[in-house]
C-alpha cells in the first residue's frame, strides 16, 4: 500500500510535547526507583552482616571423651560432634533451640526496623529531589506556554491597535504543539493587523478623496448665491446647502481624526493640559453664547506628554458635545485640569442636559451612536465626539470614563499619564 501523500508532505512524525513528558516523567521515576533500591539493598546487607555474636562453632571432642562411640581409629568421624557456644562458652544443648529462635527474632526485627527507617528516609530525599526536578524540567517545557500568553495579554492591553496587532511571538524551537499554536496566533495577528490597517487607509483616503468634491460643491453654491441676479430663494437655498456641506466636511474631519488617533504616538511633547483647557474654552466662546450655554474654567496644572493637536481635538470634543447636549438656554459646562494625588493627569467636562439612563452611557463611545430621543441646541454633531475622545485617550496610554450626573447630563473624566516636564517652548504645538 503507498504511503498517504497527505502524510509524506507533513515530512518525518515529530515528537510530541505530551510523549516528551512522559518519557521525561517515566525517565525520573525510572532513576529515582532504581537509586531507592540499591540504597534500600546497601543498608539491608550491611545491617544483616553486621553482628559480633558467634552462634555456632565447630569443635571437636577427642575419642574417648564424650559421645557413645569406642576407641577404635575406624569411629574417629563418628565421634566428632556438634556443641553449642556463646562467645566460647559451651551452652547447655536443651537450651540452644530457644536461643536461636530467640536471635533470629531479634535480627529480623533489627534488620526490618533498619530498612523500614532507613527506605523511608531515602524516599523522601529521593521523591523529594525528583519531583523538584520535575519541576523545573515542566517549568521549562512550559515557558513558551507563558511566552504566548504574555504576548496575547500585551495586544489585549495595548491602547493603540497599531501598538498591539504589530507583535508577534515569533517561537523558536522544536515544532510541537506550543510552537505550532504560537505560530497560529501570529497568523491571527498578521491578518487583523492587515484588516484593521487597510480599514483606516480606506477611511483616510475616502476621507480625503470627498474633500475635493465638497470644496468644489461649497464654492459652486457661494457662486450662485453672490450672483447680482440671485433671488431671494436661491439665497436661502444656498445658506441650507451650505450647512449641509459644513456638517459633512465635519464628518469628514471627525474620521480623519478617529483614524489617526487610533495610531501609536510616536513623537510626544511636553504638553500642559492647563493650557489646552484655556485655549478651547477661549475658542468655543462663540458657539457656546450662540447656544445660551455658560461655559466654566478651572484649568489646573497638569503636565503630560504627547501630540498637542489631537490632545487639543480631545478637549475641543467634550466641550463642544456638553454645549450642544445640553439644555435650550440656561445651561452650563464646567471643564476642569488637575493633577491627581496617585500621579495622573485629567480633564474633566461636566454638563447640564437631559438625564441619561446608566445602562445607555457604554454605547456613547460607539461612532454614529446618539442617545434617542436627546434633545441638542444645535444639530452639528456628526456621531463622532466620544469615539474620537476614548481613541485619542487610548494613544496617549489614558482612558476616557463616563458617567450620568446627578439631575441631568454626563460627567466626562480623561485620565493621562503625568509627564514631569515643563510646558513646551514657545513656538512648538500646544502654545
Amino acid at each position: 500500500m503507498s504511503p498517504d501523500p497527505v502524510s509524506a508532505a507533513r515530512g518525518p512524525r515529530r515528537v510530541t510535547l505530551q510523549a516528551r513528558l512522559t518519557l521525561i516523567y517515566g525517565g525520573l521515576f525510572l532513576v529515582a526507583g532504581l537509586v531507592l533500591l540499591g540504597a534500600t539493598y546497601a543498608l539491608f546487607s550491611q545491617q544483616i552482616t553486621r553482628t559480633g555474636a558467634k552462634v555456632l562453632a565447630r569443635t571437636e571432642i577427642p575419642p574417648g571423651t564424650g559421645g557413645t562411640g569406642g576407641t577404635g581409629g575406624k569411629d574417629a568421624a563418628a565421634d566428632q560432634s556438634w556443641r553449642l557456644t556463646v562467645n566460647g562458652t559451651p551452652m547447655d544443648p536443651g537450651l540452644a533451640e530457644k536461643w536461636m529462635r530467640d536471635q533470629q527474632a531479634t535480627l529480623h526485627k533489627a534488620a526490618t526496623t533498619s530498612l523500614l527507617t532507613f527506605g523511608a528516609s531515602a524516599l523522601l530525599v529521593v521523591g523529594g529531589a525528583a519531583a523538584g526536578f520535575g519541576w523545573l524540567v515542566a517549568g521549562r517545557v512550559l515557558a513558551p506556554l507563558h511566552r504566548v500568553t504574555d504576548t496575547a495579554r500585551r495586544i489585549a492591553a495595548a491602547p493603540a491597535a497599531d501598538r498591539g496587532l504589530h507583535e508577534r511571538i515569533a517561537l523558536r524551537g522544536p515544532d510541537d504543539e506550543v510552537k505550532g499554536l504560537a505560530d497560529a496566533f501570529d497568523t491571527m495577528v498578521e491578518r487583523l493587523d492587515r484588516s484593521f490597517d487597510g480599514q483606516r487607509r480606506f477611511v483616510a483616503n475616502a476621507s480625503h478623496e470627498l474633500r475635493t468634491p465638497l470644496t468644489l460643491g461649497r464654492a459652486l453654491v457661494e457662486l450662485a448665491m453672490h450672483r447680482p441676479a440671485a433671488c431671494e430663494h436661491v439665497t436661502t437655498l444656498g445658506e441650507d446647502l451650505l450647512q449641509i456641506n459644513s456638517r459633512h466636511e465635519r464628518l469628514i474631519t471627525g474620521l480623519l481624526v478617529l483614524a489617526g488617533s487610533e495610531r501609536e504616538i510616536v513623537e510626544r511633547l511636553p504638553v500642559d493640559l492647563a493650557d489646552v483647557v484655556g485655549h478651547v474654552a477661549a475658542q468655543i466662546e462663540v458657539e457656546a453664547k450662540e447656544a445660551g450655554v455658560t461655559v466654566r474654567e478651572r484649568a489646573g496644572e497638569a503636565p503630560t506628554a504627547g501630540d498637542a493637536l489631537l490632545l487639543e481635538r480631545l478637549v475641543h470634543n467634550l466641550v463642544e458635545n456638553g454645549i450642544r447636549h445640553n439644555l435650550p438656554g440656561g445651561g452650563w459646562v464646567r471643564v476642569a485640569s488637575r493633577t491627581r494625588a496617585d500621579g495622573l493627569v485629567e480633564v474633566e467636562v461636566a454638563n447640564t442636559g437631559p438625564v441619561v439612563p446608566a445602562y445607555e452611557v457604554p454605547s456613547l463611545f460607539e461612532p454614529f451612536r446618539r442617545l434617542p430621543g436627546d434633545r441638542v441646541v444645535t444639530a452639528k454633531g456628526a456621531g463622532l465626539g466620544l469615539s474620537i475622545v476614548r481613541s485619542v485617550a487610548r494613544a496617549h496610554d489614558g482612558d476616557a470614563v463616563v458617567r450620568p450626573r446627578p439631575g441631568g447630563g454626563l460627567v466626562v473624566t480623561v485620565t493621562l499619564p503625568h509627564s514631569p516636564h515643563g510646558p513646551p517652548p514657545a513656538g512648538q504645538p500646544g502654545e
